[in-house]
């Protein structure tokens, strides 16, 4: 009696997701798993600060231990725009590598204001903030980024901030080829030690955004972003066995539906 070959998993079908805009991609070979308006360009609230990061990656002879004082400006700045904040004291030292936890955990748009303004270059704190987001944009044109624009350093745009989930997905597949990009959006929470005003110490603790982190299995990063125009988004990369996934969900409903979205997403790509 002839015995029947074992049946194939059958591909299942692609997932409906809330959010307006989707897709999931192979890390190692870009193999598109999945697309949904996927090069319709979007606002992306604080999905932007992967740029701001890798901008600041790519300083010549950056030092990440170097220190940066905390200005007026960046906490007036986070009460007039009702931003989120990493909560730094006026006169703190953090050095660069405590803002960039502080810029992506939390979403600190005070941090990101910080790194802008040490590494944009000009005379006035304006003027260095205006060369560094023009640094980002042609980070994005070097990196093929077609459909993508920044017109501010933390994704409170003016207007003229956007880009898609495939653009998104392949700036933060970039990011992640940093091991500095990868141990902070991979942290969950940190405590961490900064010198204040008079030479003394206080403790800043911050906790991830980004809710995949230690409940969906293999969670590497990476950001979400909101926004009144941008609604819900989210970057988001896991490891599992020998394949990494990574994508974007745009303009989803909510906090909770963005993180479901991505859970779908990389369901089916893992099935694949």
């Amino acid at each position: 009696m002839a015995v029947a070959a074992p049946a194939q998993a059958a591909t299942p079908p692609p997932p409906s997701i809330a959010a307006k805009g989707g897709f999931v991609m192979n890390n190692a070979s870009d193999a598109t798993y999945y697309t949904k308006a996927a090069d319709t360009r979007r606002s992306t609230g604080s999905t932007t600060k992967i740029m701001t990061f890798e901008v600041v990656l790519r300083q010549k002879n950056l030092n990440l231990n170097s220190r940066i004082t905390v200005q007026k400006a960046y906490s007036d700045y986070i009460v007039s725009k009702n931003a989120s904040s990493a909560h730094l004291i006026v006169g703190d030292k953090l050095t660069v590598r405590q803002l960039l936890f502080g810029m992506m955990l939390p979403s600190g748009c005070d941090a990101a204001y910080a790194l802008a303004d040490r590494y944009g270059v000009g005379s006035t704190r304006a003027a260095r903030v205006k060369q560094f987001i023009g640094q980002m944009n042609s980070a994005a044109k070097g990196l093929g980024l077609k459909n993508t624009h920044f017109d501010s350093f933390d994704g409170i745009g003016n207007g003229a901030n956007y880009s898609t989930p495939r653009d998104l997905t392949k700036l933060a597949s970039t990011a992640m080829k940093s091991a500095d990009f990868r141990s902070v959006v991979k942290t969950r929470t940190i405590k961490t030690r900064v010198v204040t005003k008079t030479n003394g110490y206080r403790n800043y603790s911050w906790t991830n955004t980004n809710t995949l982190l230690g409940s969906y299995t293999g969670t590497i990063g990476v950001k979400t972003g909101s926004g009144p125009q941008a609604g819900y988004c989210l970057v988001f990369a896991a490891t599992r066995g020998s394949r990494t996934v990574i994508g974007t969900v745009l303009a989803s409903t909510s906090a909770t539906q963005r993180a479901t979205d991505a859970r779908k997403l990389m369901d089916y790509a893992f099935k694949r």
